[in-house]
């Protein structure tokens, strides 16, 4: 059974940073395509990052939107994959899920970023 688990979310002030991270379980990360999601108040979820697998070998790929701000990576040792979130702003706010996939897809349970002042 695969389960994702995340943590690092909270409250931040606009300009600060947060790094998510998330640990499977039943899943090698490095053997599959992984990433972040986020969905905003009211929003359908969007694609942040997609971290592609070992064999792919192609890193991390961003949505525009979150592109120079956010860093996608993985840890193959502690079979994690985190978020890095830089000069965070008030529309940033969303809670934000991890996922997997190989021949299916798992989720994160969702961890809530909130910047505010």
């Amino acid at each position: 059974q695969v389960q994702l688990v995340e943590s690092g979310g909270g409250l931040v002030q606009p300009g600060g940073s947060l790094t998510l991270s998330c640990t499977a379980s039943g899943f090698t990360f490095q053997w599959g395509v992984s990433g972040w999601y986020r969905q905003a108040p009211g929003k359908e979820r969007e694609l942040v990052a997609t971290i592609s697998s070992h064999l792919q070998g192609r890193g991390a790929t961003y949505a525009d939107s979150f592109k120079g701000r956010f860093t996608a990576s993985r840890d193959n040792v502690k079979n994690t994959i985190y978020l890095q979130m830089n000069n965070l702003k008030p529309e940033d706010t969303g809670v934000y899920y991890c996922y997997a996939r190989d021949g299916g897809i798992y989720w994160g349970q969702g961890t809530q970023v909130t910047v505010s002042s």
